[in-house]
């Protein structure tokens, strides 16, 4: 799969961590940024930069990251075709994917160990999205 991967600072490092795992399971990573943990930045500049290539089609999906992971999915949010999913646990992920066709997955770097992230990343990918009467609550 093709995945964008886009933080601020404060998800920096979780970023790294599970761009490391993804790419070791054979995943191509654009990466956008940011790329340094201690130049304070601003995450709506990332969330934007993710957001861009999802639609394009250039990946198949994103993961996006902030301290929280709030503002950097209220960001990617209003991108008009983006569905960010804040997700704190494996079934939120399932269901972002199974409900919602979300096509960014966002997570807080200062939140999640990095066994449970892997966990929430790995529901997300391998969940199909259902369709049918979710497709029409999408549509409106």
């Amino acid at each position: 799969m093709k995945i964008v991967v886009a933080s601020d600072h404060g998800g920096f490092e979780l970023k790294e961590f599970i761009k490391g795992y993804l790419e070791k399971k054979g995943h191509f990573i654009s990466d956008v940024g940011t790329f340094d943990e201690c130049t304070s930045v601003d995450y709506p500049d990332y969330a934007s930069l993710a957001a861009n290539k999802v639609l394009s089609k250039e990946v198949d999906f994103g993961i996006i990251f902030c301290g929280t992971g709030i503002g950097i999915s209220i960001a990617a949010n209003k991108v008009k075709g983006i569905r960010a999913a804040l997700c704190h646990d494996i079934f939120t992920a399932k269901m972002a994917k199974m409900h919602n066709n979300a096509n960014i997955l966002a997570l807080g770097g200062r939140l999640l160990g990095k066994g449970i992230a892997i966990e929430i990343v790995e529901a997300f990918i391998n969940t199909e999205f259902e369709g049918g009467r979710h497709q029409s609550r999408l549509d409106k």
